[in-house]
């Protein structure tokens, strides 16, 4: 992920830049509408925006991409604060990776964002719900979110990389060798990020519930 300046064309940086903003003002919405509500939501979200900025920063260069690999911490977050929240604070521990570190760039942010904060946690928060409505046991499928989500974050942003690199390429074959460029490194990523939200949620049940909004919670305690 983490595409870096001057890689994107000023048409496909600046379009998906729009395309985080339909993601990210009504999460600011959302955030302000969940803080009024209740006074412990703003430094929960606070230490939910840090962990996504730290565990992102863990990063592989993938020469072949022109960016890197590392985990996302998004699909954890979309399944503790939800998917539009995550969109918001993603965009800014971006920001802050950007101006400080040099991962990625002010540019890329809207692309960065499209996906890491937004496809890769709806995936996730998607998968997460959908084993749950079937049964699945919370572990489960909170790892399951982790990896689909991940996995997700890197195929959104080969795609990126491809619409606006294939040049006389079809879109198709460009997207297939970017993402082949992140696979080796990635898809270990992936499994280790899916059995770490698993294991933070499952923890998280144990000694915080208050703070999760898992379905049938009482219920599956156990699961």
């Amino acid at each position: 992920m983490h595409i870096e300046d001057g890689i994107l064309s000023p048409t496909a940086w600046g379009t998906l830049y729009a395309a985080s903003a339909l993601f990210v003002v009504p999460g600011v919405r959302e955030i302000k509408n969940r803080s009024k509500e209740n006074l412990y939501y703003k430094p929960f979200l606070s230490m939910v925006g840090v962990g996504v900025f730290v565990i992102s920063c863990m990063h592989i260069p993938v020469p072949v991409t022109g960016s890197c690999s590392h985990p996302c911490g998004t699909p954890l977050a979309a399944i503790l604060i939800g998917p539009l929240a995550t969109s918001v604070i993603t965009a800014i521990a971006l920001f802050f990776q950007a101006l400080f570190l040099g991962h990625g760039g002010i540019t890329t942010i809207g692309a960065n964002n499209i996906s890491m904060g937004i496809a890769g946690a709806i995936s996730g928060y998607a998968f997460f719900k959908l084993f749950r409505k079937f049964g699945s046991s919370v572990w489960l499928a909170a790892g399951v979110a982790g990896f689909v989500g991940d996995m997700v974050t890197y195929m959104v942003s080969a795609l990126e990389l491809a619409v606006s690199l294939h040049g006389h390429t079809s879109i198709l074959k460009q997207w297939l060798i970017f993402f082949m460029g992140y696979g080796p490194t990635q898809v270990p990523l992936a499994i280790a990020e899916g059995i770490f939200t698993a294991v933070i949620i499952k923890v998280m049940l144990k000694r915080r519930p208050d703070l999760l909004k898992i379905d049938n919670l009482k219920s599956n305690k156990e699961g």
